[in-house]
């Protein structure tokens, strides 16, 4: 019986603290200890209703709460069930080393493995448009200059995880696999190397904010799942800017992990 599982402690009447906030709690305390595995159905608002002794209305403001954290997921006609969540991808500062590109592997795909996820990428569309303003400013071209747009999303064992879209001045991806669904081994940046544009450094701004209605739907995000979002520009050995990736990332699926030298 689940009940007998899960619900094994009582509100304080006496606590300040909200009683279906102390629901919620125990809850949260029952999925974070295992008691509740991921894809597992949660007690019935019957069973709850049962157990605590309070109105179905105090049942489903705890059950928003943890909605609400991103930790459990209705589906209709079947209840509520503990979300899945995707493995950790640590950003890391090295995922851009030019030996993942010599091995044929773009970042995405070096990264999955570092936490043995299968990583896959579908939406996939190419096609020139006119740079936003940002985008030309960080590419150093003039506002609605045509550039290169390939947008993608990527999964990591069938779990949606990031959106991204990249920007590419015209003259180094026409004619290349850029402007195929799949640039090659390496990715775009194994392609634009082979232009003879050898990349130096990459500058990455990163900021956070809850998703917009597209973006939770196509990365499957329920209420109160924030985003991360990553603008990375690419530069070579001259300085110029070869590539600006625009990315927004689920919340509860990244790390950000950096090495920084000291001296």
């Amino acid at each position: 019986m689940v009940g007998h599982e899960v619900l094994v402690q009582q509100v304080d009447p006496a606590s300040d603290r909200a009683v279906f906030r102390q629901i919620a709690d125990h809850l949260r305390d029952a999925i974070q200890d295992g008691r509740l595995r991921t894809g597992e159905k949660l007690p019935s608002e019957a069973q709850l209703m049962e157990h605590y002794h309070v109105a179905r209305m105090t049942i489903r403001q705890a059950i928003q709460e943890l909605k609400t954290e991103g930790l459990a997921v209705s589906e209709h006609g079947r209840g509520v069930f503990v979300r899945s969540r995707p493995n950790v991808k640590r950003l890391a500062s090295d995922r851009f080393a030019r030996r993942h590109r010599k091995e044929g592997k773009a970042a995405f795909l070096a990264e999955s493995e570092t936490v043995g996820a299968k990583a896959s990428v579908d939406r996939i569309e190419v096609r020139e448009v006119p740079a936003p303003d940002d985008i030309a400013e960080r590419l150093r071209v003039p506002p609605g200059e045509v550039v290169v747009s390939r947008s993608r999303r990527y999964s990591m064992d069938g779990t949606p995880v990031e959106v991204a879209t990249s920007y590419i001045p015209v003259e180094l991806a026409r004619g290349t696999r850029i402007m195929d669904d799949n640039p090659g081994p390496g990715g775009i940046y194994a392609r634009i190397e082979e232009r003879g544009r050898q990349l130096e450094r990459f500058v990455e701004d990163v900021s956070t904010r809850m998703p917009t209605r597209e973006e939770a739907r196509l990365l499957l995000l329920g209420p109160g799942i924030p985003v991360f979002r990553l603008v990375r520009t690419a530069y070579d050995l001259e300085g110029r800017a070869v590539e600006v990736c625009d990315t927004i990332m689920s919340g509860d699926a990244y790390q950000l992990s950096y090495e920084l030298p000291a001296h």
